[in-house]
């Protein structure tokens, strides 16, 4: 399987490394948190790991650690605007739950 990006999110992200002037992809991968046990670490990767897992949605790479992707594959990362907020969604298949306030969730 793999990690996605919708394409708004693409956008959103190759919009942002442009306004950053440096930036290769996406960092996506997890963390031990939450009252759900775990939750999203998202971030701008300036430069690859050796050992990161490179996928590549739109135009743009994504980039996952190899202990995060059990947790992450098959999932599609979109963005959203919803009134004044907005911000990434994850549509991940593996969460069985999640907590209350969306921070967490457990697989």
């Amino acid at each position: 399987m793999a990690v996605t990006l919708s394409e708004r999110a693409a956008t959103h992200v190759a919009r942002y490394i442009v306004k950053r002037g440096k930036g290769i992809g996406l960092r996506l991968g997890v963390r031990t948190s939450g009252c759900s046990g775990m939750a999203y670490k998202l971030e701008f990767a300036d430069a690859a790991q050796p050992d990161d897992i490179q996928f590549e949605s739109h135009g743009v790479k994504v980039l996952i650690d190899p202990k995060s992707l059990p947790y992450l594959d098959g999932t599609e990362l979109d963005y959203a605007r919803e009134g004044l907020n907005e911000g990434f969604r994850f549509n991940n298949p593996n969460v069985r739950d999640a907590c209350g306030c969306g921070e967490s969730f457990n697989v």
